[in-house]
């Protein structure tokens, strides 16, 4: 049974709560824009088939759930105290692993130094995951030129597959600054596979807005209106794929469906083209081994047209996503929430909610014969 990070067991009530709404609710906008593709729609209900017995299957196998720790920041970065709540890197990674996850990605490698009177080296943070059971399965470092040799030495003795980051590789609407970072990220993806490392980048919603690549130019001689290409589909193009790899922020690329719709065309004249996350990744599915499942409560009223929830308790369907993309063995899944930590009002939250998602990853399953 699971329990929360007090070793409360979590009651069938809370669980049926948290799978009510979305998990296993296809979406009608997603159901059309693949048949429209020619692809297969999934169904969520499970179908009946005579004389064959059909069995569930997790979409997302036991091994391949993970957790990047942004989410429970908080009780990474919590010093001692007397709540009974997990702190520091040692007792957090071995409550992770008490839920089940089996991966854990990286968001810094610092913790309280009044644990063990001095900051943890990334050696001993390879103790406590081999202890746990847990590998590492990425990170969220500063990427760069300067310091990527370093970057890839904490990686490989973490027992890392993949490197990478939480930031765009470019924060431009112009092509030069993404043919400049194409470049780089070449030639580090380059590197890091000479050392058996995949280098990916995170995506927040703006990598998928529209380029400003044609047009009149403004005075500075920039141009001022769009082909209709998106940033990110810009680069995917201009990376090398044995190279350059994608973690795809479901949240986010939701959030990117909402608010990137409409371009201006270089005649001036408005656009509307919907970006859709399961085709995204199934137009180029190897170049996205790692994700974040992460949640959100539609609502329009709200900047990003959706607000952070638990895995589970929001409307972005997850069950949907995961079996049409395929590739269960080969995609990794990441549970973030940004918003989990509850802060002293509420020290448990983060873990509280680790639990409570977990659960719910555990919960996606397709029906097979």
């Amino acid at each position: 049974m699971d329990k929360i990070s007090d070793g409360t067991p979590l009651d069938a009530a809370t669980r049926r709560r948290l799978t009510r709404r979305g998990i296993l609710m296809a979406s009608a906008g997603a159901a059309a824009a693949l048949g429209a593709a020619g692809m297969n729609v999934l169904q969520t209900d499970a179908p009946a088939v005579a004389g064959r017995e059909l069995h569930p299957e997790p979409l997302i196998p036991g091994r391949n759930r993970g957790i990047i720790l942004y989410s429970v920041r908080d009780r990474i970065a919590a010093a001692p105290d007397s709540s009974g709540v997990p702190y520091g890197f040692e007792r957090v990674l071995a409550r992770l692993a008490e839920l089940g996850y089996k991966e854990i990605e990286f968001a810094g490698y610092n913790q309280s130094t009044e644990i063990l009177g001095r900051q943890i080296t990334p050696a001993e943070i390879r103790k406590i995951l081999d202890d746990n059971g847990l590998v590492a399965n990425g990170t969220h470092a500063q990427i760069n030129a300067a310091t990527f040799e370093q970057q890839m030495d904490i990686a490989q003795t973490l027992g890392m597959r993949n490197i990478g980051t939480g930031s765009d590789p470019a924060n431009s609407s112009y092509t030069a600054d993404w043919d400049a970072a194409a470049d780089l990220w070449n030639d580090l993806g380059r590197r890091a596979r000479a050392r058996g490392l995949r280098l990916y980048t995170h995506n927040h919603d703006t990598a998928y807005s529209f380029l400003l690549d044609s047009g009149p130019l403004d005075a500075a001689g920039k141009p001022t209106r769009s082909s209709g290409t998106r940033r990110l589909e810009y680069f995917f193009r201009k990376t090398d794929p044995r190279y350059v790899f994608f973690e795809l922020d479901i949240y986010w690329a939701y959030v990117a469906r909402f608010k990137h719709q409409k371009y201006v065309d270089r005649g001036g004249v408005e656009r509307t083209d919907l970006f859709d996350p399961i085709l995204n990744v199934t137009s180029r599915s190897k170049r996205f081994p790692l994700f974040h499942a992460k949640d959100g409560d539609r609502d329009s009223a709200q900047a990003n047209g959706y607000v952070m929830t638990p895995l589970g308790e929001g409307d972005i369907n997850f069950q949907q996503f995961f079996a049409t993309i395929g590739d269960p063995e080969y995609r990794h899944a990441n549970w973030e929430q940004d918003t989990a930590p509850g802060g002293a009002a509420n020290p448990a939250q983060s873990l509280d909610f680790a639990a409570l998602s977990y659960r719910n990853m555990a919960d996606l399953t397709i029906y097979q014969r």
